[in-house]
């Protein structure tokens, strides 16, 4: 006899953006899929019509593929379980109704929001749980239909029985709850619509989910949904409920802590293989725990969801950027330049559709700047002096303007400039270097002294990228035709010494 093949789902509702926590999940169970050789699902949970909307589902669908998360079926990968969005599955959910009542599992309750009110407050006030008392259980079920018959309005109960209500969960052991936590849960509320827990079992059942991995937001509602389960004799799945996600304050992460949806984190540069790497160390470690920079494949590999650990996780984004840098530094110039272009284009550096000269130039500026980047929306700042040169903000710096005052600065500047002026073409680096070892002999400056005034002279600020990477760059830019001049080296001193 085969073991029964792995199948998880990741099963997001579309009413606002994929967030972190929700990527995570999704990248666990399709991590887990992948290692086992099972199928990951991915189910839209939009039964919530009032918040559900059609781009916040084209957004997340976005999101998952640029993670590199695919699916084996779901929306736009049709199975043998569709169809994959809740709304089109109300049909099934009537049916599976039907059924409960049928069989004496479920029971219609009449009572009306100010009975349930009242019952509420009764438990408040002498201090009980606020479950539901039960009153309905024991309509007769020929009452109950003829109730229905004449239009009294009803919600659905599920008739929990009095044991206690089991599952084990491989993050955190065998859980066990006592039957009266639970009280009778409302399947389908009296408008008809069914609730969460009710849609997710049957989804989760009839699609053959074996392993529910998912946040531990969720572990109140598991007891409900595996009484569920066992009132219609299905199997009941393995439960991984994964740890919540802090903020630096130990706070559960939200909007205060920075961007925390999928969108703003592509927005801002951040590499897809970056975060995806940076999201399974989430809560996960690999076998001997010292190593941090995995690709999807090595992850694949190593995943085991036995590993994932109970305790929260903290969001760090100095570990975050750190792996981004990693990153960027092992990818193809070309596609830095692809990635990069949308932000120069934006910030009005660059036109759309460069030509072959502007994407060669282009992968010589990121070049530059890569190693002082922690993402990619970075870019316009630190290059702005390549591309808008402003000489008299330089000089009013009080910095630049102190060290520009020294009679060794302005001797440095003067010999400099005399060069600059009397070159012809283009200045190459080579070039560049000789007349700082001449300058150096015929002024006496040497280290800051020698290198500073120069530095400010052609990028405004006394520190930055090397002088041989970014002489090429100040003028071969300048001979590109760009929406904004590049000044050259001679038309920086120039404009320098001008101010």
């Amino acid at each position: 006899m085969h073991a029964q093949k792995t199948r998880v789902r990741f099963a997001p509702s579309p009413t606002g953006l994929l967030h972190v926590g929700n990527a995570r999940t999704a990248l666990y169970n399709w991590l887990f899929a992948r290692h086992t050789g099972g199928e990951f699902l991915l189910r839209i949970e939009d039964t919530d019509l009032d918040r559900s909307e059609a781009r916040h589902e084209t957004q997340l669908i976005e999101d998952l593929k640029w993670l590199g998360l695919n699916w084996d079926e779901g929306p736009g990968v049709e199975g043998p379980h569709a169809p994959y969005r809740q709304s089109e599955r109300l049909d099934i959910y009537r049916e599976h109704t039907g059924r409960l009542l049928r069989e004496g599992k479920a029971y219609r309750c009449f009572c009306t929001g100010e009975e349930l009110e009242a019952e509420r407050a009764r438990a408040v006030a002498e201090h009980r749980p606020q479950v539901y008392s039960g009153r309905c259980r024991s309509i007769p079920q020929a009452d109950s239909e003829a109730r229905a018959a004449v239009g009294d309005t009803f919600a659905v109960r599920l008739r929990i029985p009095d044991q206690p209500l089991r599952f084990h969960d491989i993050v955190r052991g065998d859980v066990e709850f006592a039957s009266e936590t639970v009280s009778d849960p409302i399947l389908v509320r009296s408008s008809g619509v069914p609730v969460y827990n009710y849609v997710v079992t049957v989804d989760d059942a009839l699609m053959e989910i074996t392993h529910v991995i998912r946040g531990d937001d969720h572990i109140s509602n598991t007891p409900k949904q595996v009484a569920i389960y066992e009132a219609f004799g299905w199997p009941v799945p393995e439960f991984a409920h994964l740890s919540t996600i802090l903020g630096s304050d130990r706070e559960r992460l939200s909007k205060r802590h920075g961007a925390t949806s999928i969108a703003s984190f592509r927005e801002m540069g951040i590499l897809p293989e970056a975060l995806v790497n940076y999201l399974a160390l989430l809560g996960w470690g690999a076998e001997g725990g010292t190593r941090e920079t995995f690709t999807p494949e090595e992850l694949t590999h190593e995943f085991k969801v036995e590993r994932v650990t109970a305790a929260p996780a903290v969001f760090d984004w100095a570990k975050l950027h750190w792996l981004n840098r990693h990153y960027l530094k092992l990818s193809e110039p070309l596609r830095l330049v692809t990635l990069a272009t949308p932000y120069f284009e934006n910030a009005g550096f660059l036109l759309a559709d460069a030509n072959a000269a502007t994407v060669g130039w282009l992968e010589k500026l990121l070049a530059l700047f890569l190693p002082s980047l922690d993402q990619l929306d970075q870019l316009p700042a630190k290059a702005a002096f390549i591309f808008r040169f402003d000489s008299a903000a330089a000089l009013n710096e009080e910095e630049n303007s102190a060290l520009l005052a020294t009679e060794s600065a302005q001797k440095v500047l003067a010999a400099f400039a005399e060069r600059v002026r009397r070159a012809t073409g283009s200045i190459r680096p080579d070039q560049f270097k000789l007349w700082m070892n001449e300058i150096k002999t015929e002024t006496g400056a040497k280290g800051k002294e020698l290198f500073h005034p120069v530095r400010i002279a052609l990028t405004g600020a006394h520190s930055g990228p090397e002088f041989d990477k970014l002489i090429p760059v100040i003028e071969e830019g300048s001979q590109l035709e760009l929406p904004v001049h590049v000044l050259s080296v001679r038309e920086r001193v120039e404009q320098f010494l001008a101010a």
